[in-house]
């Protein structure tokens, strides 16, 4: 029987979705629901397994983590594709690579969750119901607001047409921005500074990698209105994370709502976790029962697929 391993499965809901006993004649699976210690953790308990499932950008796949993986044939990930893994060593060890489809909307709801918990106090507030206090502090509306999008994509489009609907004023940057998109949702193109300097709620809508690296460090919040709000769930690097924390802990600016984070899980004495302006949330943007349905039944249809010498979605 193939060896296959279920990594990072947080909620342990795998087989919410996949009655594994109906598979056990072909494939012994464990599920590993704990991130790894270290790499050498992963390597260790790893090391007999010809497949694995894998949710994307949670356990990094590296090129000595594959290249340890000797039995290692397939690999399966969600999404169509997944920077934490080193294609070019895989595809030198001849491994292969399959990916599912998802949804694009939870991100954008989650992202309007967070603005409105900042705008409206939500986490203080509700944390003071329970200890019996009643109305401490005063909220901001967002109509007339400057919502600014670094990225308008996929996820940052939906953030826009929602932002609309609220009334805001939509600003956009990136280094590769679409101006016809632009002009289909009546976004205002501008530069990154001015994006910085003008807009009430920045939000962060690009992929990780190295073009977006430090994006934002305290060099940006020096020029952020401390009214503002940053929101990130797209990927943590994009902002320095110790500057976002001198900005929140000296008041540069009035608050963030961060999905995403430079280590995750976020460890537990990680600062971001007791700054009163910090609203977190732990990587849950694509995390719906929608998703994972697509993504664990597309993950065994492509591992079959695999067995079956005819891949399909395969990411090169």
């Amino acid at each position: 029987m193939l060896k296959v391993a279920i990594l990072d499965d947080y909620q342990n809901i795998f087989q919410q979705f996949i009655d594994i006993e109906k598979l056990s004649g072909k494939y012994e699976f464990k599920i590993f629901s704990e991130p790894f210690l270290d790499e050498a953790d992963a390597i260790d308990q790893l090391s007999d397994f010809e497949a694995l499932l894998v949710m994307r950008e949670r356990t990094p796949l590296t090129k000595n983590l594959i290249d340890n993986l000797t039995r290692l044939k397939f690999i399966i990930t969600s999404g169509l594709r997944n920077k934490s893994i080193d294609l070019e060593t895989a595809k030198k060890r001849k491994i292969i690579i399959c990916g599912t489809e998802m949804n694009s909307n939870p991100t954008p709801e989650l992202t309007w969750s967070l603005i409105l918990g900042l705008a409206r106090n939500l986490k203080t507030e509700i944390d003071n119901m329970y200890q019996g206090y009643w109305q401490t502090t005063v909220g901001v509306e967002l109509k007339g607001k400057i919502l600014g999008l670094i990225g308008l994509g996929k996820v940052g489009s939906q953030v826009a047409k929602i932002g609309k609907a609220f009334g805001m004023q939509i600003m956009a940057w990136s280094e590769n921005l679409n101006l016809d998109t632009c002009k289909e949702l009546d976004v205002l193109p501008c530069s990154k500074e001015d994006l910085i300097k003008n807009s009430d709620f920045l939000s962060i809508h690009v992929q990780g990698g190295d073009r977006y690296k430090d994006c934002i460090t305290i060099k940006e919040f020096d020029k952020m209105k401390k009214t503002s709000f940053l929101i990130n769930t797209s990927r943590g690097p994009i902002v320095n994370e110790d500057d976002l924390i001198i900005a929140l802990s000296t008041n540069e600016i009035a608050g963030a709502g961060l999905d995403v984070y430079e280590k995750e899980p976020l460890p537990e004495n990680n600062k971001l976790r007791f700054l009163p302006n910090a609203l977190l949330t732990p990587h849950i943007g694509y995390v719906t029962s929608e998703n994972y349905e697509i993504f664990y039944n597309q993950m065994i249809e492509a591992l079959e697929s695999c067995v079956n010498g005819k891949p399909i979605r395969v990411i090169e």
